[in-house]
């Protein structure tokens, strides 16, 4: 079992590589298998969210392997996500969440955007009837509640930029743990990681490959000539390059790959160590964000009239 661990600023060590389990197309019976695997190969932490629709799945595959004694609840780490339309009562949602999974308590649980939406906005698109005024203090202070109550571990947030996190630690009395964004050798976040290191927070890398296999996505990093003639000379994969790359910035990375030869390569990019030079041509690769989160903008109910307003100085 590989020791690749981060301690977050709450006191506790997250596993380096996380498996994220949000997927359109997957039933669950194949995230339960995926997640029986991903354990055998030795990953350690799973990321879902209410809004993937697969903490089910990830509570029963865990819960079966903590029955089988295949591990033990504390080996492992689950972080999940509270969706718009459950920012009026963090503590409900959370109840909610844990009753999916079967579980008594969460590692981390995160703001899954700064966006409020009415109580019943279920869909992962909300239309623009569907938003309210964001109140990230009253927000914040039932994901603080949800940490004393000892319903999770640790507390943090997701798509905030490097403003929003320091409006947030403002008014914050526990500071955000994590700080789960898009992050990749195509957008490298420099900003933001500094900005979050000034507050001991840890950022976290979802898409670390770029998303290549959702609709959203771009196979851009992987397809990128400079990765791939990173990886030839380290007689690596453009992935395991890419994966390397953010862990060696201080991040963990979440990868998305529900098959067995990918999960295994992905772990393999602990066995790469990039040096200066790549480090200085992926600085110089073009950088471009694929999850812009465009349906979270409108003219009208959006607190977000632009791409600029969600994201600050960060896009």
């Amino acid at each position: 079992m590989r020791n690749n661990q981060v301690r977050l600023n709450c006191g506790i060590t997250m596993p380096v590589i996380g498996l994220g389990t949000y997927s359109s197309q997957n039933d669950r019976e194949t995230t339960e298998l995926a997640i029986h695997m991903a354990l055998k190969l030795g990953y350690r932490h799973f990321d879902t969210a209410k809004i993937y629709g697969s903490e089910p799945a990830v509570g029963n595959a865990l819960r079966k392997a903590i029955l089988d004694k295949t591990i033990e609840r504390e080996d492992v780490f689950v972080t999940s996500k509270l969706w718009g339309s459950d920012h009026h009562d963090p503590v409900s949602a959370l109840k909610q969440t844990l009753q999916n999974l079967g579980m008594e308590y969460l590692d981390l649980y995160l703001v899954h955007w700064p966006v409020k939406l009415k109580p019943w906005a279920c869909d992962s698109v909300p239309k623009e009837e569907d938003f309210e005024k964001l109140d990230l203090e009253s927000t914040w202070a039932g994901m603080e509640k949800c940490m004393e109550m000892g319903l999770c571990r640790c507390i943090g947030v997701s798509n905030f930029s490097s403003k929003k996190i320091e409006r947030l630690v403002d008014f914050a009395s526990v500071s955000p743990a994590v700080n789960q964004v898009e992050m990749h050798p195509m957008w490298r976040q420099s900003k933001l990681r500094e900005t979050c290191a000034d507050y001991k927070i840890h950022v976290s890398a979802y898409s670390p490959l770029g998303a290549p296999g959702n609709a959203w996505g771009s196979t851009a990093v992987i397809d990128s000539p400079i990765i791939k003639s990173i990886a030839l000379k380290h007689k690596a994969t453009s992935a395991q390059v890419a994966l390397q790359w953010g862990i060696s910035k201080g991040s963990s990375v979440i990868v998305k790959s529900f098959n067995k030869d990918r999960m295994k390569e992905n772990m393999g990019s602990f066995d790469l160590k990039l040096d200066d030079q790549d480090f200085l041509e992926i600085d110089n690769l073009e950088q471009s964000k694929t999850m812009r989160g465009d349906f979270l903008v409108n003219q009208t109910t959006s607190p977000y009239k632009t791409l600029h307003d969600l994201w600050d100085e960060d896009i």
